[in-house]
């Protein structure tokens, strides 16, 4: 027989308490209360007011599939009589979308569900299928505005996201694994989550409402069935959901929605600083009382920071008013401004607190063609990397049929070292390279660190 698990029994206190919150519950979002004879508290009035604004998207694109070399020569081909093929090939892909705006057909995304795709189709839940355009992408944010007739639309309410509490309830909508809308609840289990790797600009809401393949591009909504969030990433050790996924607050996709409207694109501008996190070392270092702020380790020639007065060494700890706690704090603040406008700053320099303004300068990506560095880099674009914590240079595009694409490199590699010197700038890497000798370079793609030796 097998043994039975001993429980204890429920006290009054106890099942008063269970029947308190859920008449709280019913409430908060405007339910009938938990009695006898009446409805149990349920999200499904909030949903049916908010689910016909989630949208599903599928996209196809066409891709060019490598080839040996060989099948590039005409000798060889008409000898061993190779027909001739096609050399692209059909992906397809879904995700999620929100309608933001009901009379313009503005639809909200992620960028890379819709990337470079060749076709975008709108699903609503009423069963149209729609054609979308594109209306302007931030690849930095992983945030895209389309667009769809406008046409009976629903669209969501935006919650001020700066509100958002720890504990608070949330309800993840999307489209997972393509099996149709599909509704997900939980809790926010952290804020303002960066230096994760996943995007450019990170200040996540971490929520363990179920986040999975599918849902990106989804909303992520309170209680009131308001946009807080929208669903972008998963931490998945093991493949699947554990608990841990992170959507983009909804102050932060407003502020960017504007520029994608307005110019089809995000124009950022420039501080020109470098920042890193303060270390128990550093702080012993500048003396400072605690390790909150961000730590200038470079400043740009002729910079917007240059010219407001800031200097190596300074601890940034305020920037429009808001305390930095970190280098990730202080890009997120620098990154959702324009060219032209202004940032009041607060900084250390040793014991005195100073103040200043800077005005956001334009950014200066200067490009390089690969093979005039050295002839095994020939068919690629490179140029200043422009991203957080990672001074070097970027791989802007690669011929797949390039020796540096056979090697394994790819386009968004940074180059962090090479021949086994630290470089940091274009300018830092034609010094080190030799173009008649080998060419060993470090490379960093995301998480991940690699070498690789070009002969």
């Amino acid at each position: 027989m097998r043994p039975h698990k001993l429980v204890k029994p429920l006290n009054f206190i106890s099942i008063l308490s269970i029947f308190l919150f859920f008449n709280s519950l019913g409430h908060a979002i405007g339910l009938p209360a938990f009695t006898e004879n009446q409805a149990m508290p349920s999200l499904a009035p909030m949903l049916e007011r908010s689910m016909p604004a989630v949208v599903n998207i599928s996209t196809s694109t066409s891709i060019e599939v490598a080839q040996h070399p060989l099948m590039q020569d005409p000798f060889f081909r008409h000898f061993f009589n190779v027909p001739n093929q096609s050399r692209k090939q059909q992906k397809n892909s879904l995700g999620s979308g929100v309608i933001i705006d009901r009379d313009q057909g503005y639809v909200l995304t992620n960028n890379h569900v819709i990337d470079k795709a060749d076709k975008i189709m709108v699903t609503l839940t009423d069963g149209r299928q729609l054609n979308a355009e594109v209306v302007g992408k931030d690849p930095e944010a992983d945030v895209a505005i389309i667009r769809i007739p406008a046409n009976n639309l629903t669209q969501l309410p935006f919650a001020d996201s700066s509100q958002l509490r720890v504990g608070d309830f949330v309800v993840a909508i999307g489209n997972p694994f393509g099996l149709g809308q599909t509704v997900t609840s939980g809790i926010v289990s952290a804020l303002g989550r960066s230096g994760l790797g996943i995007e450019g600009y990170e200040d996540f809401i971490q929520t363990d409402a179920s986040i999975n393949p599918g849902n990106s591009g989804g909303a992520l909504v309170n209680l009131r069935g308001e946009f807080v969030g929208m669903n972008t990433a998963i931490l998945a050790p093991t493949g699947g959901n554990v608990g841990i996924g992170f959507a983009i607050p909804a102050n932060m996709v407003m502020t960017i929605k504007e520029s994608l409207v307005k110019h089809g694109e995000v124009r950022r501008g420039l501080l020109g600083v470098t920042t890193q996190d303060l270390t128990p070392e550093l702080v012993k270092a500048f003396n400072l009382k605690d390790m909150q702020g961000a730590a200038i380790s470079r400043i740009e020639n002729n910079s917007p920071a240059e010219k407001a007065g800031l200097a190596l060494g300074d601890i940034i700890v305020s920037a429009n008013g808001k305390a930095i706690k970190n280098s990730h704090e202080l890009r997120n603040i620098i990154g959702l401004l324009q060219i032209g406008d202004k940032v009041d700053l607060e900084y250390y320099r040793g014991d005195e607190k100073l103040e200043t303004t800077a005005v956001i300068g334009k950014q200066e990506r200067a490009q390089l063609i690969g093979d005039k560095l050295h002839p095994r880099l020939q068919g690629t674009v490179l140029s200043n990397s422009q991203r957080d914590q990672i001074e070097g240079i970027v791989i802007e595009k690669i011929n797949t049929a390039s020796y540096a694409w056979k090697i394994g490199l790819r386009p968004g590699d940074v180059i962090v070292s090479a021949n086994q010197y630290r470089v940091h700038n274009l300018d830092e890497l034609k010094q080190v390279i030799d173009a008649k000798s080998e060419l060993l370079l470090n490379v960093q793609r995301g998480q991940e660190a690699f070498f690789v030796m070009l002969n």
